[in-house]
C-alpha cells in the first residue's frame, strides 16, 4: 500500500506540470493580456476627451514605448515564455502562487479570503445532498415500483431538469423582494449587524442568508445520488447471497442492515472524498454572481475576464492538486471499505 501511495504521489507531479503547461500555452495566444489592458487604461486616462486651448478635440494621448517596456518588465513579460514557465514551476514547488495583477495581493491571500463563501456553499450543499439522497434512495429501493417510488422519481427529475440559476432567479422574484415577498436577503452571508447578534442569532442569520443559494445548489443534485443509491441497493438485494440469507430464516431487517446495507454503501462511501472536495469548487459561479457572494467561483471568473494570469494559474494549480488528492483518497477508501480490493499487481 505504501508503494502504491508513493507511486500515485509521484505521478501527480507530471500530471500537474502537464495541466499547467497546456494552460500556460493557451494563455500565450489569448489576446488582450494584462499589458494590453493597462496600456488601454493609460491611453484612456492621458488626455482622452480633453479640449485644447484652441477649442479643438485632442483625442487620446499615446503611451510612451519606454513606459510600455516598463509595464512588460513589471509583469515579467520581458522574458521568454519558457523562462517564465520554469520560474512559475519553481515557485509553485514551494507553494508560492505569485501576486495578483488586479488585486495586488498574494494569490494565496485571495484564496484564503474567498474560501469562507465556497466552504459554506460546498459543505452544506454536500451534507444536505447526502443526508436526503441516501435515505431517499434506500426508501425507493425498498418500495421499488410503488407510488412513492414513482412520485419521488418525478420530483427529483423535475428538480434535476431545472438549472440552478433559473431557480435562483425564481426564488429572488418570489422571496427576495423582486415582485412578491421580501423574506430572504439578497446578498452576502451575514447581515450588517452580525457582530452585535447573540450566538443563536448569528447562527440563524447565517442560515437565513444561505437558504436561497443552497436551495439552488442542492435541488438539481438530489437526482444523481438518489438514483445511484436506489440502483445500488436494488442490485445487492437481487444477489444470490441475499436469497441464501433469507432461505436460512433471517429476518428481512437483519438481511437488509447486516448484509445488503454494508455492501451497497461501498460505491457511495468511496465517492465521498471526491464529492466533498468537488463541492467546494464546482457549480457555484452563477450562484455566487446571482446572490452577490464573493467566493472562489467569482474570483476565478473575474481573473479570466481581466486576464489576471497569476490568479488563473494559481487557482487552477490548487484545484488540480486537490482533485488529484481526492482521487487518491477515493482509491484508498475502497481498501478501507472493502478489504478484498488490492492495488498490488498479482495480489491474491
Amino acid at each position: 500500500m505504501l508503494v502504491y501511495v508513493a507511486k500515485r504521489l509521484l505521478l501527480m507531479i507530471p500530471t500537474l506540470v502537464g495541466i499547467l503547461f497546456v494552460s500556460f500555452v493557451i494563455i500565450q495566444f489569448v489576446p488582450g493580456g494584462p499589458v494590453e489592458q493597462l496600456v488601454r487604461e493609460l491611453r484612456g486616462g492621458l488626455g482622452g476627451g480633453e479640449v485644447a486651448a484652441t477649442g479643438g478635440y485632442r483625442g487620446a494621448q499615446g503611451v510612451d514605448p519606454q513606459q510600455i517596456e516598463e509595464i512588460r518588465r513589471m509583469y515579467g513579460f520581458d522574458r521568454p515564455a519558457h523562462e517564465r514557465f520554469l520560474a512559475m514551476l519553481r515557485n509553485y514547488a514551494v507553494f508560492d502562487l505569485g501576486t495578483s495583477y488586479l488585486h495586488h495581493k498574494s494569490v494565496w491571500a485571495l484564496i484564503v479570503e474567498k474560501m469562507p463563501v465556497s466552504i459554506s456553499l460546498g459543505l452544506w450543499s454536500f451534507l444536505l445532498v447526502y443526508a436526503v439522497s441516501i435515505p431517499l434512495g434506500i426508501a425507493k429501493a425498498v418500495r421499488h415500483g410503488s407510488r412513492f417510488d414513482l412520485w419521488t422519481s418525478v420530483a427529483i427529475l423535475v428538480g434535476y431538469a431545472i438549472p440552478g440559476f433559473v431557480l435562483g432567479v425564481l426564488l429572488l422574484v418570489l422571496f427576495g423582494g423582486g415582485t412578491f415577498w421580501q423574506i430572504f436577503p439578497l446578498r452576502g452571508l451575514t447581515s450588517d449587524d452580525f457582530d452585535r447578534l447573540s450566538v443563536i442569532g448569528k447562527v440563524l442569520d447565517y442560515f437565513w442568508h444561505l437558504a436561497m443559494p443552497l436551495a439552488c445548489l442542492v435541488v438539481g443534485s438530489f437526482a444523481v445520488t438518489t438514483m445511484l443509491t436506489k440502483n445500488t441497493f436494488l442490485e445487492e438485494i437481487r444477489k444470490q447471497y441475499v436469497l441464501t440469507a433469507r432461505a436460512k430464516g433471517l429476518s428481512e431487517r437483519r438481511v437488509f442492515y447486516k448484509h445488503v446495507f454494508r455492501n451497497a454503501l461501498i460505491p457511495l462511501v468511496t465517492a465521498f472524498p471526491a464529492a466533498f472536495i468537488g463541492a467546494f469548487f464546482t457549480g457555484s459561479l452563477l450562484i455566487e454572481t446571482l446572490f452577490s457572494l464573493d467566493g472562489l467561483g467569482l474570483l476565478s471568473y473575474e481573473a479570466v475576464i481581466r486576464r489576471d494570469y497569476p490568479v488563473v494559474l494559481g487557482t487552477l494549480y490548487v484545484f488540480s492538486l486537490l482533485g488529484l488528492i481526492a482521487k487518491l483518497l477515493t482509491d484508498l477508501a475502497y481498501t478501507w471499505v472493502d478489504p478484498r480490493v488490492k492495488f498490488t499487481a498479482g495480489a491474491r
